[in-house]
């Protein structure tokens, strides 16, 4: 099973499935993922604090996680930071490659997916700001169990198939606008050979984009459904009160077509294999973390310097 069920359920059923319930069986449920031990191992500075209300930005670090224990010793097969961007009514998504070569304090220098399954949560969220100079407190992380059923649950979404993906997903045999089901949406998500693990990613960050819009524009008569099937399989630092707030904070934007980007960027790194490290990702440092603060801090400047 891949990533992409893991961050397609903290998108959706954080952000979009929780507003939509009973409060009181809202509070029952969110707290029985709230990882109190974790919540206390994540710090964020006055600096930090400061920082992100005066941009009107919250970053939630998204966390695919392989396997079904969400607890250290699983790797994070698949990373995003959803942004929420209320002065300019925006969300954005910045996928995370796993192979990124990064410093994990206590542990040299490892792709940027070893730190999850070192320490947990706490343990990456202090790599990616020591490392990428983002400021990121809050994070769900979600398991593979899930994925399939939920967008089975929804009736499938839709997804722009192109012709070289057509023969990598079974049961579909045209190009163009599809209904996936579960499965297929799986299976897309995954295409990685016809093309490379970046591509890989952005067909993540596109499934994802298609559940938002299918729980934006239709009715909720699955929530309770969906919720039960996600929240089995959730865990986060965040306590059941701040979930219902930021969920609310990313409704009312109403956003459906996501701006988004793979970091590190295309322009500034290589692919490197590094003996006992195998394939890693190698980056212009200065250049990466300049441009990923602009898109997520500041987003009108990165679209004039980046011509975007």
């Amino acid at each position: 099973m891949n990533n992409i069920k893991k961050i397609t359920v903290a998108l959706i059923s954080i952000l979009i499935i929780i507003p939509l319930m009973g409060i009181g069986y809202v509070y029952f449920k969110l707290n029985s993922i709230y990882d109190k031990e974790e919540a206390k191992q994540i710090n964020t500075t006055i600096e930090e604090s400061e920082k992100n209300k005066k941009n009107g930005i919250t970053n939630i670090l998204l966390v695919g996680v392989d396997g079904n224990n969400m607890e250290k010793g699983n790797r994070s097969d698949a990373m995003m930071i959803a942004t929420i961007d209320e002065k300019n009514n925006d969300i954005r998504i910045t996928s995370l490659a796993r192979d990124t070569y990064v410093d994990i304090e206590g542990y040299s220098t490892e792709k940027l997916t070893h730190a999850y399954a070192y320490e947990g949560a706490s343990l990456l969220i202090n790599t990616i700001k020591n490392n990428f100079g983002i400021d990121v407190d809050k994070y769900v992380a979600v398991s593979f169990e899930s994925f399939e059923k939920i967008i089975d649950i929804l009736g499938g979404v839709e997804i722009n198939v192109s012709e070289k993906e057509v023969s990598q997903i079974n049961g579909v045999s045209n190009s163009g606008i599809q209904t996936l089901n579960g499965s297929q949406a799986l299976a897309y998500s995954r295409i990685r050979y016809i093309d490379s693990a970046y591509e890989r990613d952005n067909r993540q960050r596109t499934v994802i984009e298609a559940l938002y819009n299918k729980f934006a524009n239709g009715s909720s008569d699955n929530i309770m459904e969906i919720a039960n099937e996600v929240l089995r399989y959730t865990k986060t630092n965040m306590a059941p009160l701040e979930i219902v707030s930021i969920a609310n904070k990313a409704i009312k934007i109403k956003d459906t077509d996501f701006d988004q980007v793979e970091f590190p960027f295309e322009e500034a790194r290589k692919d490197n294999n590094i003996s006992e490290k195998g394939w890693v990702i190698e980056w212009d440092k200065d250049y990466n973390k300049d441009k990923l603060n602009k898109f997520i801090y500041d987003y009108a400047n990165y679209k004039k310097s980046y011509n975007n």
